[in-house]
């Protein structure tokens, strides 16, 4: 009887760890590590390098062409999946679908013009970076025409993996309100996650009054 309540205790404790966990899945804190070395138009292109709280860096694409951010500034950002509605330039679906394509084409090797596919990128959601002399010279234009026309019939599956890191006010470290980002990742979306984080509280609670019940 104690070792199956002793079980039971241990489940319902890493269940609680994880529903906690999940709840703050959304939320983490960034840290801009350093760049990958391309350029073009007077700024830096793909890839950044981010800690993500505290971990080994990842590379990601910046969707934000208006904004600015500095090595070794940090800041906090919720994590939303590419599609949630969510992000810095809100249900601006289209763009965003075409954006998280032209990021995959780039990742897959479809497209090996890095600097003009950041500046299609750009391109979707400011008017600046499209009157950047690289934008109107570099084919980014075709590459943003195109993967606009491709985005209108592209099922989910096409944005598996794609998440948004949106930058959270207030929470920098200096200057203004930093870069939202494009990262990919092969692990459930945080809503995902919520989800089996509330399935393993309630298996939790029916383990206790199962383990109560013997």
């Amino acid at each position: 009887m104690r070792r199956l309540r002793l079980i039971a205790s241990v489940f319902i404790f890493v269940a609680l760890c994880l529903c906690t966990s999940t709840a703050l899945a959304n939320t983490v804190n960034m840290q801009l590590t350093g760049v990958g070395g391309n350029n073009a138009g007077g700024v830096y292109t793909y890839p950044y390098y981010f800690s993500i709280n505290g971990a080994k860096p990842v590379a990601m694409i910046c969707d934000d062409y208006n904004n600015e951010v500095t090595i070794g500034e940090t800041w906090q950002a919720n994590v939303v999946g590419l599609l949630s509605g969510k992000g810095l330039f809100g249900n601006q679906l289209l763009d965003y679908k075409a954006a998280g394509l032209i990021f995959k084409g780039m990742l897959n090797g479809s497209i090996t013009n890095i600097n003009a596919a950041n500046f299609a990128i750009w391109g979707l959601f400011s008017t600046a970076a499209q009157n950047n002399s690289y934008f109107q010279t570099s084919g980014a234009s075709g590459i943003e025409s195109e993967y606009l026309r491709l985005a209108a019939t592209a099922t989910a599956i096409d944005f598996k993996g794609l998440v948004l890191y949106t930058p959270i006010a207030g929470t920098q470290s200096s200057g203004g309100l930093p870069q939202e980002y494009i990262g990919y990742s092969t692990v459930p979306e945080p809503g995902s996650l919520a989800l089996l984080g509330t399935g393993l509280c309630s298996l939790g609670g029916i383990a206790r009054r199962r383990f109560r019940k013997v």
